[in-house]
């Protein structure tokens, strides 16, 4: 399939508004403890959705995994279970730092892990410094590492300028040391999902040799990957449930107007399960378009979130009180974030044209 490096990021940017977005029906979720309504959403993102996408686009999905060596769906489920944790950690980063800060430290680490590593082990990272398109995606991570530093500045300063009764008006569970403790286990694990797409590539050639068309090659991938994730994410849901005596939330206390509170809270958990797993169905497609380079998605990927997240992030009121400099950082990392990703796909189009 040809090559189409800017279809790729308008991939990429659709996934990243998805990753950006699906956490804002969890914040209207009422009555429900973390716990609940992250296993709830979790079982339609992780395992509801990748199932029904993958067999509705891809009749052959069964006969594509049952040719699969077990070694191959090993690693894949096994990266699937180490980025479930960093997923796991994700939803408490969102919830001790809200969404700006949360996603800038977090996926910076994610995005520097998942996208050096993979060439590194594969030995095509020396290769990259000998071409010039190589070089210009490269220098595209540096940029979007510089600009996830700036966003990262602009937090720092935010939890230094913000008193905490401000900071829980907007996060009502903002915990700073909390936050970043989570939020470097959920970048260093998070980046295993790239690593799953790399170790998932038998999988897509068997889908191809099914005659799969090439755009859809990952979604079988897909659901191993986050099968696994759901695995890591469902054991630490339900011992905090049953810890903490919460199998009630599921049902509500017989109140007035249970029903409709428990109608909406699994209407909010579906639609923000299939937003999150609309990132990757996008974020596989446009890995596909990314050509020779396709290991940059991952980068594409993290600028994308973040450059979505504090759009909301300030659309929430969550810079307010802040002052004029670090509003400046803001729109400073926003900016170079944006910039890396035009860089990086014109390093793409280059090894397209060579």
């Amino acid at each position: 399939m040809q090559s189409s490096p800017f279809l790729g990021l308008l991939f990429h940017a659709i996934g990243g508004l998805a990753a950006a977005s699906f956490y804002i029906a969890y914040k209207r979720v009422k009555n429900w403890n973390w716990e609940t309504y992250w296993l709830t959403g979790g079982v339609f993102s992780w395992i509801v959705a990748p199932l029904v996408m993958s067999l509705l686009i891809v009749p052959q999905t069964f006969t594509v995994l049952k040719g699969v060596s077990v070694s191959t769906l090993a690693a894949v489920f096994g990266f699937g279970v180490v980025w479930g944790i960093g997923g796991l950690t994700f939803g408490l980063t969102m919830r001790y730092l809200g969404i700006a800060l949360g996603y800038a430290i977090a996926l910076g680490l994610c995005a520097a892990f998942g996208t050096i590593m993979p060439p590194l082990f594969s030995g095509e990272l020396i290769g990259l410094l000998k071409t010039a398109s190589g070089q210009v995606v490269l220098l595209g991570v540096l940029v979007c590492l510089i600009g996830i530093g700036f966003s990262g500045q602009a937090g720092i300063r935010k939890e230094r300028e913000l008193t905490d009764q401000v900071k829980r008006q907007s996060v009502s569970e903002f915990n700073f040391v909390k936050g970043i403790s989570v939020a470097i286990v959920s970048g260093l694990a998070s980046a295993a999902m790239a690593y799953g797409f790399a170790a998932g590539k038998p999988i897509a050639q068997i889908a191809l040799a099914n005659n799969v068309p090439a755009l859809w090659q990952n979604l079988p991938v897909l659901i191993i990957i986050l099968a696994g994730g759901f695995l890591s994410n469902c054991i630490w849901c339900l011992y905090l449930i049953v810890k903490n005596k919460r199998c009630a939330e599921f049902v509500l206390p017989d109140t007035p107007g249970r029903l409709n509170v428990l109608l909406v809270n699994y209407l909010l958990c579906l639609i923000g399960g299939v937003t999150w797993y609309m990132q990757f169905f996008f974020y596989s497609m446009g890995s596909v378009k990314m050509g020779k380079y396709d290991f940059s998605s991952w980068t594409i990927h993290m600028a994308a979130i973040i450059i979505f997240s504090t759009i909301w992030g300030i659309s929430l009121k969550e810079w307010q009180g802040t002052s004029e400099k670090t509003r400046l950082w803001v729109i400073a990392g926003l900016l170079t974030l944006i910039l890396s990703t035009v860089i990086i796909g014109i390093g793409n189009k280059l090894a397209v044209s060579n």
